[in-house]
């Protein structure tokens, strides 16, 4: 499978949407799925990582498809608010490149993200 932009998955998502009456859901209804998606992310790691293991009879799912599924609701909630995924990644790196550039401590031996 090719590698895709944000971009590229933000029109996917939307191609896919869009051929439903429904549309996107309200922007609060759709911060509710979010926190459900979150919360099924975060049992899936309290199942791997956690000391919390997995009931027999509870189906068999993965953090990547649980990370997935949040990626998906993500978008469409980008989306539905019309914002550029891209853009908003940008601004936040460069707010951690600037503002937290000296928030945490460096590995030895790097410079700017480069190993000598």
């Amino acid at each position: 499978m090719a590698e895709k932009t944000i971009q590229e998955m933000q029109q996917e998502v939307d191609q896919y949407i869009s051929q439903f009456k429904e549309g996107y859901f309200s922007p609060l209804a759709m911060l509710a799925r979010m926190t459900e998606e979150l919360g099924e992310l975060a049992r899936e790691i309290n199942h791997y990582h956690g000391e919390k293991p997995k009931k027999q009879t509870e189906k068999e799912r993965t953090v990547e498809e649980e990370m997935g599924d949040l990626l998906f609701v993500l978008i469409c909630f980008a989306n539905s608010l019309n914002i550029d995924l891209q853009e908003a990644h940008d601004r936040v790196m460069h707010k951690f490149n600037t503002r937290d550039k000296d928030r945490w401590t460096r590995k030895e031996n790097e410079e700017k993200g480069q190993t000598k």
